[in-house]
């Protein structure tokens, strides 16, 4: 074997894989399986690598909160839908969840419901450990909050029923909401531009109502050593730690321009600040302060004498209740009571409330789920967008680390909950276009791009994309009104590493075989060079794995199996005897062996070219024989026999819409 001077990755002993979850308002759309695709191949990928009893893939349908509620009401009131009750609107989109992410071939463990079934039970009950874990560590605490209340409708207003621009600065959202923007930013009520109930369509009034807050703004130093350290493992995407750092900022106000003259005679008044230095040309000026207790008496007064403002990134107090009708029920916490939690907290944990449901429903112990969330022996990873990594990274690792009381350790000890590794990707463009279901341009249903496309097309697609540290554009030819008939679809490209390369070798070798020695297996020597370059390709492919870079793996498979092909068509060239025919046959398998092990996080089709093979299930897939002879892998009750493969049969297909078009082709 070629040696090599990096040292192979470690792998944890357990790890749980899982990946945002998609509210219950409303189907899926491209991104959400895309994402979800990356999870699965991860999963299955360490399943081959740590063992299938090893690995737990959960996730599951965001029912909770304004956007299900506010969905349920405008769609009833419009007479869009015929559902009942709000649950029973997000039962029915958690249904077709579970459809559309079993039509694309994503293996859950688990896909639960945060409402619905024992998961949302167990869901409950996890909730409430959290909140007085918390509280336990006096990092829990009740501040009075602007809300929206609309006067003509006489009701408090829920995130969702409230619209205006975000005011974070720099922010490009098409939709502010009550508290957070369609980008992700969260900023205070009272902070939102030109808000307008969706009620009555106009200005609602602020009103203060006492909530539940986890102290985040208490929590940056213990972040920043979190931060540090995963700044210097392998794999974390840089924008990832630029992007949480920037919440470490202390607190800022930005003022353009325009009203430097109003802030100026009021300047005096204000805590303490200090303004940073104005470049040249720069249309606003930048204030910052010491605390965001200081930041928000300031907001108050701009607010009051006419100064328009946006605000910096800073770490705040992190919400944990709300009075949404629609929410997990919130226990009794400093007085407060008869309350529900807001969404965003619950919805972090509700990974370990799906982990709990899936290890019981196996029959494991109540408490199994810990050796999965709190053991330094294992890891959690989460697939989640770029505009989720402020609830993911801050928030929620200051959460985790705070069930330990009010003095964390970092890194958390064993038997404490682990901080998680976040797998983020940039912002997915539809048609070169920020794209939101939410928005003016729609993404396509996930549902839909199977008129055009198999599951494993897609698959390879997303893969192939180099999502973990660019803006990638999605450009399906089918919905794209500028393209030409002779261009390629760049959807169906990577799936031809499958529909043509790959099928092209296997039937090539399946053919051969059973004419040249009736479908038995021949017994030759395996080339000291066949298996330096099989295991090349494993040891750069488990590397690419590991630090999640999908789009390399992809490569590197690639690479092999076009390879593959060229081995044989070089050799066969020669006026080859029996013998010489039976060495490149087994030396060819030896190839085919370890692609088809490569290629099984991509596609569940290399079960069916196993079975083909012959090979046992119980080692073709486990990364304890990767290394092995392919004869080592082969089940002894079939002697070495394959199964017959008839002509013009093939293992991956093209979508039929693409071959009727071949079709049509050719006939012209």
């Amino acid at each position: 074997m070629e040696k090599f001077v990096r040292p192979r990755p470690q792998f944890p002993n357990k790890a749980v894989v899982t990946c945002g979850m998609p509210y219950g308002n409303k189907e899926l759309h491209f991104a959400h399986v895309g994402l979800a695709l990356r999870a699965d191949t991860f999963a299955q990928f360490l399943r081959d690598r740590i063992g299938e009893e090893n690995v737990v893939f959960v996730s599951g349908t965001d029912c909770y909160g304004s956007p299900a509620l506010e969905y349920f009401r405008a769609k009833s009131a419009s007479g869009e839908i015929k559902d009942k009750s709000v649950k029973e609107f997000v039962e029915r989109n958690h249904k077709s969840h579970i459809d559309t992410f079993n039509s694309f071939g994503v293996r859950f463990n688990l896909f639960g419901a945060s409402a619905l079934g024992r998961a949302g039970e167990i869901h409950n009950e996890t909730s409430k450990y959290f909140i007085e874990k918390l509280n336990s560590s006096n990092m829990v605490s009740t501040h009075s909050s602007w809300q929206f209340f609309d006067e003509e409708y006489n009701c408090l207003l829920n995130g969702r029923q409230v619209l205006g621009k975000c005011p974070i600065d720099g922010c490009k959202s098409e939709k502010g909401y009550a508290d957070e923007c369609d980008l992700g930013h969260q900023y205070l009520p009272q902070d939102l531009i030109d808000p307008i109930s969706n009620l009555s369509g106009k200005k609602p009034k602020l009103v203060k109502i006492e909530n539940l807050y986890f102290n985040l703004e208490e929590c940056g130093n213990i972040l920043n050593d979190w931060v540090n350290s995963i700044e210097k493992e392998s794999g974390t995407p840089s924008f990832l730690v630029k992007d949480i750092r920037e919440f470490f900022k202390k607190p800022e106000v930005y003022i353009k321009k325009d009203f430097f003259d109003k802030f100026n005679e009021i300047s005096a008044i204000l805590p303490h600040f200090e303004e940073l230095e104005r470049k040249p040309n720069n249309p606003s000026m930048t204030i910052v302060f010491n605390s965001l207790v200081d930041r928000e008496k300031v907001c108050e007064i701009l607010a009051n004498n006419g100064v328009r403002y946006r605000t910096g990134k800073t770490l705040t107090p992190f919400r944990l209740s709300g009075d949404i009708s629609w929410g997990v029920p919130c226990p009794e916490i400093n007085g407060i009571k008869d309350q529900t939690f807001y969404v965003w907290p619950e919805s972090l944990w509700a990974p370990i409330s799906f982990t709990k449901t899936y290890l019981e429903s196996i029959g494991k112990d109540k408490n199994e789920w810990k050796k999965y969330w709190c053991s330094s022996d294992a890891k959690v990873f989460q697939f989640l967008g770029e505009d989720n990594i402020y609830f993911y990274g801050p928030a929620q690792q200051a959460m985790w680390l705070y069930t330990q009381g009010n003095k964390p350790c970092y890194p958390a000890p064993d038997g404490e909950l682990q901080t998680t590794t976040i797998v983020p990707i940039k912002f997915l463009l539809y048609m070169n276009t920020v794209a939101s279901s939410s928005g003016q341009i729609k993404p396509p249903l996930a549902k839909v791009l199977l008129n055009y496309y198999t599951a494993d097309q897609f698959r390879l697609h997303f893969l192939a994309m180099n999502l973990g540290n660019n803006t990638v554009s999605f450009n399906p030819k089918p919905f794209n009104p500028n393209a030409k008939e002779d261009d390629l679809d760049p959807v169906v490209t990577e799936g031809n590493l499958l529909t043509n390369v790959y099928n092209r070798i296997l039937r090539t070798v399946f053919y051969s075989t059973q004419n040249s020695f009736n479908g038995i297996i021949p017994e030759a020597e395996i080339k000291e060079e066949v298996m330096e370059e099989c295991n090349k390709a494993i040891l750069n492919y488990e590397r690419f794995m590991y630090e999640r870079k999908f789009h390399q793996a992809y490569n590197t498979v690639d690479v092999f199996v076009r390879n593959i092909n060229k081995f044989w068509v070089k050799e066969i060239k020669n006026n080859l005897d029996e013998n010489a025919l039976a060495s490149l046959t087994a030396n060819t398998l030896q190839y085919i062996y370890v692609a088809n092990m490569l290629l099984h996080p991509f596609t569940a089709g290399t079960e069916q070219v196993a079975d083909y093979l012959g090979l046992d299930k119980n080692k073709c897939f486990s990364w304890e024989h990767i290394f092995d002879k392919f004869y080592n892998a082969l089940d002894p009750s079939r002697e070495r026999k394959l199964t017959f493969l008839k002509e013009k049969e093939d293992f991956f297909k093209k979508h039929q819409s693409q071959l009727d078009e071949l079709a049509r082709k050719n006939q012209n």
